[in-house]
């Protein structure tokens, strides 16, 4: 069982940077691929970056950067040029593989609002 706790949510600027943290339980996250995805009101979620193998989505590769720290058992997610079409609840979530799909993941952190103003 891997119990993930995001953070590092807020209100920022339209241009603006945050880093998201998540923060899992457990004694083998360094055998999960870790993904982050959001869901923006109204809208299904997406995925936005994952890593084992690296991916990123098109929409935010030039402006978002996911790692990891498996000593500190946290999976990080930078977010440069914020624009206010990337507010959403964002999520950290837990896979067997890296994967860009939603089902792919098995455990699900409550996630963080993430609000862009323009």
């Amino acid at each position: 069982q891997v119990q993930l706790v995001e953070s590092g949510g807020g209100l920022v600027q339209a241009g603006g940077s945050l880093r998201l943290s998540c923060v899992a339980s457990g004694r083998t996250f360094s055998t999960y691929a870790m993904g982050w995805f959001r869901q923006a009101p109204g809208k299904e979620r997406e995925f936005v970056a994952g890593i084992s193998n690296t991916y990123i989505a098109d929409s935010v590769k030039d402006r978002f950067t996911i790692f990891r720290d498996n000593a500190k058992k946290t999976v990080y997610l930078r977010m440069n040029s914020l624009k206010p079409e990337d507010t959403a609840v964002y999520y950290c979530a837990a896979a067997l593989a890296t994967s860009r799909r939603s089902d792919a993941y098995i455990y699900w952190g409550q996630g963080t609002q993430v609000t862009v103003s323009s």
